[in-house]
């Protein structure tokens, strides 16, 4: 029995639904162990590899909330005014060096430590002062105004766990408790190429009968914005001894690797042929459009995806299929697409059976509602229509047509960032 057979379906057979597909897609992913140190200025966007804890506690002191005078909660009578003498001040970088006694208050910015003896932070809109005493007109709760030591973060706290995507905020915090490197999980490694004897290399004249490579440089951009090490293996001509070349050298030290062209049935569509002696084939059918033929499997140790050849179908299956595989190799959680809720601008046919993916445009009405509207023409070889959506429109596989002022499932182009 071959790897095909095994895999129970083929083009001209039953083809996988998308979901089906993308949860055997991520069973096969094994997520990246290992691990590089980093100054944390270089770990944006980067997976901690472990878990980082503090070893202070932060903020350091309890400290002030606001500027005012610092007070001693049991100098607090029932009710206002209450005079205090006034013996110093407290700056940020500049503590008090004293203790506030009974009927004592000391002048205290916002951020600097709150004086021994002191638990209580008046505003100073409420007090009336001058450089010897301090009359509080309107009285604090007890503890106003003060932020105490470890409120923030306790010294022995993971300050953060494992698995988390460093972002701007978590960088700062970093800081914050004065760590200036880090563990994270080294960069997936993609390694792609595109087939097929009618691509151009971008920069040189076209002969008849070729056209210029774009899936490339379209894949190259969304491999970019996930932030994986990219190895560019060029175009590939449709020669077997070639693309098996090919596909071997894709496999020396990468995580994945991307193929675009040549899974269909076309005469000279040889990779899925070529694959299937190599490696192992799980599925090559998805029930989506675009992008019905592509393969997914291993190659050694890297997982494969044989994508489709025209530009449409070469986004909408990275998108649907290969990113949320890289994302999980990268140590992420796979999370559910985002989806909105928008009003359908015009009436949708389509083709029971397959999810389809139209390209849209997704804004709000003069009522703040969402609503979408198809951007044209919708062949997968209509490159122009991803440049003028910002959004795919989901229509369910059990769908055969959407009527104009329904609610349709759309997905944010962002949310692929």
């Amino acid at each position: 029995m071959t790897t095909r057979d095994k895999a129970g379906c083929g083009h001209d057979g039953p083809a996988l639904p998308l979901s089906d597909a993308l949860g055997r897609v991520l069973a096969a992913v094994a997520p990246i162990t290992d691990s590089e140190r980093l100054p944390i200025r270089q770990a944006l966007g980067r997976v901690l590899a472990s878990d980082v804890s503090s070893t202070i506690n932060v903020p350091a002191h309890d400290n002030s909330a606001m500027d005012g005078f610092a007070l001693r909660s049991a100098d607090l009578p029932d009710a206002a005014p209450l005079e205090l003498r006034h013996i110093g001040a407290a700056l940020a970088g500049r503590p008090f060096d004293g203790r506030v006694g009974p009927g004592e208050c000391v002048r205290i910015m916002t951020g600097a430590p709150v004086p021994e003896g002191a638990d209580t932070v008046v505003m100073q809109e409420r007090v009336t002062a001058d450089n010897e005493r301090v009359q509080i007109e309107a009285l604090p709760l007890r503890g106003a105004n003060v932020r105490p030591a470890g409120e923030d973060i306790r010294a022995g706290d993971v300050a953060l766990p494992a698995g988390a995507q460093l972002q701007p905020a978590h960088i700062g915090l970093l800081a914050s408790i004065g760590v200036a490197e880090v563990d994270v999980l080294r960069r997936p490694r993609v390694a792609f190429f595109s087939t097929g004897d009618e691509l151009c290399e971008v920069g040189t004249p076209t002969q008849p009968g070729q056209i210029y490579d774009s899936n490339r440089y379209t894949l190259f951009g969304m491999l970019q914005r996930l932030g994986t090490e990219i190895i560019d293996l060029g175009v590939i001509p449709d020669r077997p001894d070639e693309l098996e070349a090919g596909l071997r050298r894709a496999a020396e030290g990468s995580d994945l690797i991307l193929t675009s062209g040549g899974v269909s049935v076309g005469e000279a569509d040889y990779l899925v042929e070529i694959f299937d002696g190599i490696g192992q084939i799980d599925f090559w059918s998805v029930a989506i459009k675009p992008g019905r033929p592509t393969v997914f499997g291993t190659l050694g140790d890297a997982l494969y995806f044989g994508l489709p050849g025209n530009p449409v179908s070469v986004m909408a299956t990275f998108y649907q299929l290969a990113r949320p595989a890289i994302l999980k190799l990268g140590g992420l959680q796979p999370q559910a697409p985002v989806l909105i809720s928008a009003t359908s601008a015009a009436a949708i046919k389509t083709k029971a059976g397959r999810t389809e993916f139209l390209r849209g445009v997704l804004s709000r009405d003069a009522q703040g509602q969402y609503v979408v509207a198809k951007t044209g023409h919708q062949g997968s070889g209509i490159l122009s229509s991803m440049t003028q959506a910002n959004c795919f429109i989901v229509v369910p596989e059990n769908a055969e047509i959407i009527e104009a002022g329904s609610q349709v499932d759309v997905q944010p182009f962002e949310a692929f960032v």
